[in-house]
């Protein structure tokens, strides 16, 4: 029998925890509850969470540093719940590090789709990277870059550069269409698909995300068209 996949609930609200826990166990998730961010960072190494549900508002130490602290040494996948539905909360979150945001009150069948859905896309990745060789499969390569969609790596100037799964499709399928110029809608439904629930600062985020991680060289560019998105300038 497969190993039952672990979610972390971290929620001081114990009724809504307990309410969460009770979806996701239908579902055949094992779950365990925690009410405060400093229990949620001691739990986690003996837990090993495959997924974390995570409010922002906690007594202590609150949900975005959690995501900060977690994210200082672990990919494991995030998504935020939250009352507040701002989009400066949203953009602040994506940020950080979480892989979606959920407004409450939630739809429990919505809540149990974006966990299933943030879990397929994680799970595409390799738990461990593949050892450098040339590379093989679906794959991209510019002077400095390589990109491959097949093992999940991005070498940048003979490194290795770690990403989550969305930032690499998304460098990929820019990269793949050099110089072609894709509006935010577009890479929405590419890369998240029709069961992503969500705005476009999302691929703002992301995009930030990547220019932090690779910069411009003199042969490309992740580059912004100005009131239309984003493209992938290859310079002649």
């Amino acid at each position: 029998m497969a190993e039952k996949q672990r979610v972390l609930i971290v929620d001081d609200d114990q009724n809504i925890a307990e309410l969460i826990s009770l979806y996701l166990i239908k579902e055949c998730y094992e779950t365990k509850i925690v009410l405060d961010g400093e229990e949620a960072l001691k739990v986690f190494p003996s837990f090993r969470p495959n997924i974390i549900l995570l409010d922002l508002m906690l007594p202590g130490i609150d949900g975005y540093q959690v995501c900060r602290e977690l994210r200082a040494h672990s990919q494991v996948p995030i998504i935020m719940l939250s009352a507040k539905g701002e989009i400066f909360d949203k953009v602040l979150g994506l940020e950080l590090g979480a892989d979606d945001y959920i407004i409450k009150p939630f739809d429990s069948k919505e809540l149990v789709a974006r966990v299933k859905a943030v879990l397929r896309r994680y799970q595409a990745v390799p738990a461990s990277p593949a050892p450098a060789a040339p590379p093989q499969g679906e794959y991209v390569e510019y002077p400095d870059l390589t990109v491959n969609l097949t093992n999940y790596s991005v070498i940048y100037r003979g490194h290795s550069v770690d990403m989550p799964p969305k930032e690499l499709e998304l460098l990929y399928f820019l990269a793949s269409s050099p110089n072609q110029v894709f509006t935010r809608e577009q890479l929405l439904d590419h890369i998240w698909g029709y069961e992503y629930i969500g705005d476009t600062r999302t691929v703002d985020v992301h995009i930030k995300r990547l220019r932090e991680k690779i910069k411009d060289s003199d042969h490309w560019a992740l580059t912004t068209v100005w009131g239309i998105g984003y493209k992938f300038e290859v310079k002649r």
